[in-house]
């Protein structure tokens, strides 16, 4: 496999999910990219976006496992990971795993479940093992959540913990679509009420689970010159230094960020990074990992303009 292999499944892939989905370039690139490097991702938007179908139109194209957790106010760790049940039959636990079993999990409205809950996905998220009654049970390299939240709602919600939110590759903020998109998505999809079923589309897949190793290695590859790697370190550092945020990015955030831009360029269908995929990334990578001043908040900046401010002062590489 190599790198034109690599575009050929991205294209495929991108393909597939417009069948179902009007729109949302954006995201089906930032899904790509966490894909191509083992990433996270978080969807926010106010309902009826189409985060969910986006999500099982993108796991539909990738052959892997697809699994969804619809969160509550009541649900429990184990009601995620699974128990160990005692079976009277045999004299011994029996495991029944959970719904977190899976590859690409759809962690539906993450933010209506109490933070004990969240917690349970960290270090499934973090290290793809996770542990019940002192077992680790290894959930696999291609284990990938894709959670969405609603933005607007506040009663019987639990904003996510910064040490959570760090897991996530990209915070993705879904706008409303165009007047065009939105007339289009009413014109393929306005004869039913509910949600489409994704087996009306005849989707194919277009890689499968024992290839996604090959791919990520490829990836993996993509050449990071040493200035790219300068430029990527002073945006990073220039969230530290700026004054209208009170805490900046970890050298966490610095490797997330070299990691993805080489995803990124693979799904442009090219072998090297320009300092514009770090432009592109830098939104969605960051947005979630500053935590504004309380001036600032009062001046009504956003996290997303701030960082758009650091990236017009930072003289990148030509």
């Amino acid at each position: 496999m190599d790198l034109e292999q690599v575009k050929i499944i991205t294209e495929g892939i991108r393909g597939e999910v417009r069948k179902v989905v009007v729109g949302q370039d954006g995201v089906i690139d930032l899904l790509l990219t966490s894909m191509l490097c083992g990433g996270h991702i978080l969807l926010e938007g106010v309902p009826g976006t189409a985060k969910t179908l986006l999500t099982q139109a993108f796991a539909a194209g990738l052959a892997l496992d697809f699994g969804r957790i619809q969160f509550t106010p009541d649900m429990m760790p184990g009601d995620i990971l699974g128990t160990n049940l005692f079976n009277f039959q045999t004299n011994s636990f029996r495991l029944t795993k959970g719904p977190i079993f899976t590859q690409i999990l759809l962690a539906d409205e993450i933010n209506r479940t109490p933070p004990k809950t969240q917690a349970a996905l960290l270090q499934a998220m973090n290290e793809r093992v996770i542990t019940i009654d002192t077992e680790n049970y290894p959930l696999g390299d291609g284990f990938m959540v894709v959670a969405t939240q609603n933005p607007i709602e506040q009663q019987g919600t639990y904003p996510l913990p910064e040490a959570q939110l760090d897991r996530f590759l990209f915070k993705v903020i879904i706008d409303y679509p165009s007047r065009d998109e939105e007339r289009e998505i009413v014109a393929r999809h306005g004869h039913r009420s509910a949600m489409p079923k994704l087996s009306d589309f005849n989707l194919i897949s277009q890689v499968q689970a024992q290839d996604l190793q090959n791919v990520r290695a490829i990836v993996a590859a993509i050449r990071l010159t040493s200035v790219l790697i300068d430029y990527i370190v002073d945006v990073i550092r220039a969230t530290r230094q700026h004054n209208s945020i009170e805490t900046g990015a970890s050298t966490r955030a610095a490797n997330m960020l070299a990691a993805a831009v080489r995803a990124y360029a693979a799904t442009q269908g090219r072998d090297f990074v320009i300092p514009d995929d770090v432009k592109e990334l830098a939104v969605p990578l960051l947005q979630h990992r500053i935590i504004l001043s309380p001036s600032a908040e009062i001046e009504g900046l956003t996290p997303a303009r701030v960082i758009r401010d650091i990236l017009d002062q930072t003289p990148a590489p030509r």
